[in-house]
């Protein structure tokens, strides 16, 4: 039997490797997509962003005030795998601290989550990094609020749950989890039943000043964040065979197939958990979220990312289930499976980027990993034409190289930030539209614009918008970047065709939702909202 004190040695020595590891992850690999897009949000912050509420916004804005670094933006991704091992370590332990094995059982708990591949190699900052966070403070406050029947704890799981909800709305799941257990309690004739509700009462007040955030900020913007994540991103929602089975697989890459065959074998194990009402609290925490997914999993494509928030939750109860020995078995296994995770992305490194030119994705790794070198060749352009990419990807990556370069993509733009700041043009796309709030293309009018595009551009379309066009190729690296070289852009043009097909494709609010302002159609079609769905 492995002593406490060894397990205490593993779980901070793996704890020190995980987080060198990914310390050096985050300085090599190049910014994503997504992360320039919320690095953009961070240079005009605001209290809500099209997409999603606006925590990560906040976060990099605060940390921009310091260095636009990709390795110090992404530090609170870096950082937050080992503050939630060395978190669940100690909650743990004080769960179970009338246990003679208890120190074995929270170092064993901790440091299995801990070594979870996607724990390992995931260092991308993005609206999921706060959304876990906060989450997990709110999951964590909710049981020692319940262990002691504390109303103060109650009410900081509440303001954790209001925090986790600015930053995605997922975290209404965390709400139900915590509803899904009093309604269980209830069932269970469970004494304390009645403190629960009367807690998760507490708990919901405390959240609520956080949902008016971003409730306000809504009736104000088009109710956006409502329109994409209720409608505008589910157009492809339909049965489809494949997508439970992926789900099922998201849960056992994001847990252990070891961890789950364990509990569902040790039936004794289990019955004797069940007993204990913090075990049952945090399957509960586990298991509502998942099983909410499990109903929609066959009808719509549930992210791996979408998950994460909940696995602390299983892995808590796992430990307090199964005890310090069964989980060292799933130890050895994810300890294995993420060191060759570790081999492949080291391997990958090492690679000359050509390596990887035969790949569909070539150019967007090109442009991810050489967007300097882009910018080197598109230098004989600044200062003649604003820069604009038709894809909100591209025009983010470029956006955020340009303010590392000092390269200026809009002459004469009044703030700092937009001096560097690619748009978007001719994207009908239903992510990244939050460039509809930043770029107010009447001020366009009769303009020069340089458009870049992974794939050759339709010369009548863009004869639509402009006076005169040319195209351009540039080569980098044995990929292809097509460049559109727009005179005098007619906005009119632009507005009765493709902003009105984004007006109706994305910007239709639900009757219930007629209320408020819409910036996009009083800015564009001189009405105070949208037309209804």
């Amino acid at each position: 039997m492995t002593s406490a004190l060894s397990l205490r040695r593993w779980f901070w020595t793996a704890l020190a490797i995980v987080l060198a590891f990914r310390l050096w992850l985050a300085w090599w690999l190049p910014i994503t997509g997504d992360e320039a897009y919320f690095i953009t949000w961070a240079r005009a912050p605001d209290l809500g962003f099209y997409d999603h509420p606006p925590m990560i916004g906040w976060v990099l804005a605060a940390l921009l005030k310091v260095s636009q670094s990709t390795l110090w933006l992404r530090l609170p991704s870096v950082l937050l795998p080992a503050v939630m091992a060395v978190g669940m370590l100690v909650l743990i332990r004080a769960l179970v601290q009338k246990n003679i094995d208890a120190e074995r059982i929270a170092c064993a708990g901790a440091l299995t989550w801990m070594l979870v591949p996607a724990q390992v190699i995931n260092v991308l900052v993005t609206t999921d990094t706060p959304l876990i966070l906060f989450s997990a403070m709110a999951m964590a406050a909710f049981v020692v609020a319940v262990r002691h029947d504390s109303p103060a704890w109650y009410a900081a799981a509440g303001m954790a749950l209001g925090l986790a909800f600015l930053s995605k709305y997922f975290a209404l799941l965390v709400g139900f989890a915590f509803a899904a257990f009093a309604m269980a309690s209830t069932l269970a004739r469970d004494p304390l039943a009645p403190r629960v509700w009367r807690g998760l009462a507490v708990t919901g007040l405390a959240a609520i000043p956080f949902a008016l955030v971003n409730l306000g900020w809504n009736y104000n913007h088009c109710w956006s964040n409502v329109l994409f994540n209720v409608y505008n991103r589910h157009g492809d929602a339909g049965f489809e065979w494949r997508r439970p089975v992926e789900f099922a697989a998201s849960v056992i890459y994001l847990s252990s197939p070891i961890l789950l065959w364990q509990l569902a074998r040790e039936r004794a194990a289990l019955r004797s958990a069940v007993a204990s009402r913090e075990w049952r609290l945090f399957a509960t925490l586990a298991l509502a979220p998942l099983a909410v997914f499990a109903v929609i999993a066959p009808f719509r494509d549930v992210g791996l990312h979408w998950l994460l928030a909940f696995m602390p939750a299983l892995f808590a109860a796992g430990a307090i289930a199964l005890g310090a020995d069964r989980l060292l078995t799933s130890v050895k296994y994810l300890a294995i499976l993420s060191a060759a995770h570790v081999a492949l992305v080291v391997t990958v490194a090492a690679l000359p980027i050509e390596t990887f030119q035969g790949l569909r994705q070539y150019n967007s790794i090109v442009q991810a990993a050489k967007a300097r070198e882009l910018l080197a060749a598109l230098k004989v352009y600044e200062g003649k034409y604003l820069f604009a990419a038709n894809s909100f990807s591209r025009a983010s990556r470029l956006s955020y190289e340009a303010a590392l370069a000092n390269f200026v993509a809009q002459p004469r733009a009044p703030e700092a930030w937009r001096r560097h700041y690619v748009f978007v043009l001719g994207s009908t796309s239903h992510n990244g539209r939050h460039d509809d709030i930043l770029t107010d293309l009447r001020s366009l009018e009769g303009r020069d614009v340089l458009v870049v595009r992974r794939d050759p551009a339709d010369r009548r379309q863009y004869q639509r918008w402009f006076r005169t066009v040319d195209l351009r190729d540039i080569q980098i690296r044995g990929t292809t970047f097509h460049i559109v070289l727009g005179h005098g852009f007619d906005f009119g043009a632009y507005r009765d065709s493709l902003l009105a097909e984004v007006r109706d494709r994305f910007y239709r609010v639900p009757k219930l939702l007629n209320r408020g302002q819409c910036y996009y159609c009083q800015r564009y079609f001189g009405t105070q909202t949208c037309p209804l769905r």
